[in-house]
């Protein structure tokens, strides 16, 4: 009788799933990280135009002692593509930026505002903040 054993090549099927088990598990941890990631990154255009506005509202006071002449200062000069901006110019001496977050961009639970006086105020992903413009999940002011 002629008892060679052959050696057998590849992985066995409980190998297999072992490593789509843990590959799954790795994905459920990761892509709600991954996500908020983005999201972060996308909220930090609304923060930075928000940002250089009030700058050009106050060089613009300062150039006409009232903000009612500054209202082509209001408008983002390009590059606008999360967050849709408004500039409400209320009296000679108060104004409010605001960004609202575009709902095809994944945005719709985010808005951040500031006034003359850089009063913060944001809403993060459903999450209001008052007094601070809230950077990212779970964040506080």
């Amino acid at each position: 009788m002629n008892t060679l054993k052959v050696a057998q090549k590849g992985f066995t099927l409980v190998e297999l799933m072992i490593v789509v088990a843990v590959i799954s598990i790795l994905a459920s941890i990761a892509l709600p990280s991954y996500t908020n990631y983005v999201k972060k990154g996308k909220a930090a255009e609304a923060t930075s135009t928000l940002a250089d506005l009030r700058i050009k509202m106050e060089q613009c006071f300062q150039d006409n002692r009232s903000y009612a002449a500054c209202a082509a200062s209001c408008a983002p000069t390009s590059g606008a593509k999360y967050f849709t901006y408004s500039c409400a110019v209320q009296t000679a001496t108060a104004y409010t930026l605001s960004a609202a977050g575009v709902a095809g961009e994944n945005m719709s639970g985010f808005a951040y505002s500031v006034d003359q006086n850089n009063n913060k105020s944001s809403t993060y992903d459903g999450v209001s903040g008052a007094g601070c413009w809230l950077t990212g999940k779970g964040a506080s002011c």
